[in-house]
């Protein structure tokens, strides 16, 4: 069923200083702009408005110096999901015509594209929650376990998420499976009407969220829905000192 009424589009892009693997992410250089200003600026060309929901004054003081907006959360929250839910219910009303959109504070190459196909999964009103998927080339590695898999229903709402393989070929050798089979890697850019994301982060972990390490499947054993939508375009993440610096050779070499 189409949606009859007008749905707001907010962005909310969580963002932390300490990080095990590379502290200070957000605010590390990629050509002459920080992390967190390209993430904002890609997402602010799309979305109705944007925000940096964070914990840490530097990246407060680094986003109002840019002219974006910031909005100040907790420090004990485990996840970006978490962060983006305290923060939606400061600075939206938190009606069923808004939608959020979780945005990686560390995908500097973000899509307006991708944003784009994503809201457009909410002209259905039924959907409460969407995210992306791609699909994987036929020769493509598919058993990187920190590349999740997916697989969908007929009217493309996830039925599972998975670091493993799904399906597994029983009769065929593994290098045959990708022609085979349209396989789908997760791309981790969320979507949630407000009122459903409140209800999301009160949820306990889940057992299959606890042995796969995937948020996502909480929602699913609670009985979500989760459609997904198919983009052409793989994300690019900062998690280490060495992707920033491929990621600088990248924006070098366009």
């Amino acid at each position: 069923m189409k949606e009859s009424q007008s749905t707001r589009f907010t962005g909310i892009i969580p963002a932390r200083y300490a990080s095990s693997r590379f502290p200070g992410k957000p605010l590390a250089i990629i050509g002459s702009l920080t992390m967190i200003e390209r993430v904002y600026r890609q997402a602010s060309l799309i979305l109705d408005d944007t925000w940096v929901a964070t914990d840490d004054e530097r990246i407060r003081e680094t986003v109002t110096a840019f002219g974006g907006r910031v909005v100040m959360t907790s420090s004990s929250h485990r996840s970006g999901t978490d962060r983006c839910a305290e923060a939606a219910t400061k600075v939206t009303d938190g009606s069923r015509n808004t939608v959020i959109i979780n945005i990686q504070g560390d995908e500097p190459f973000i899509r307006p594209e991708q944003i784009r196909t994503l809201m457009d999964c909410f002209s259905d009103r039924e959907v409460m929650i969407a995210t992306l998927i791609r699909k994987a080339e036929p020769d493509e590695d598919l058993f990187n376990p920190n590349q999740p898999k997916v697989i969908v229903r007929k009217n493309m709402d996830a039925i599972c998420f998975s670091r493993s393989v799904i399906p597994y070929f029983r009769d065929s050798p593994a290098d045959d499976w990708g022609r085979k089979h349209t396989y789908y890697k997760h791309i981790g850019l969320y979507g949630y009407r407000a009122s459903t994301l409140r209800e999301i982060t009160l949820l306990p972990q889940s057992p299959l969220e606890k042995a796969e390490s995937l948020e996502q499947m909480r929602w699913i054993e609670n009985g979500y829905s989760v459609r997904c939508a198919v983009t052409p375009w793989e994300s690019i993440g900062i998690d280490t000192p060495e992707d920033l610096a491929r990621a600088s050779r990248m924006l070098r070499d366009k």
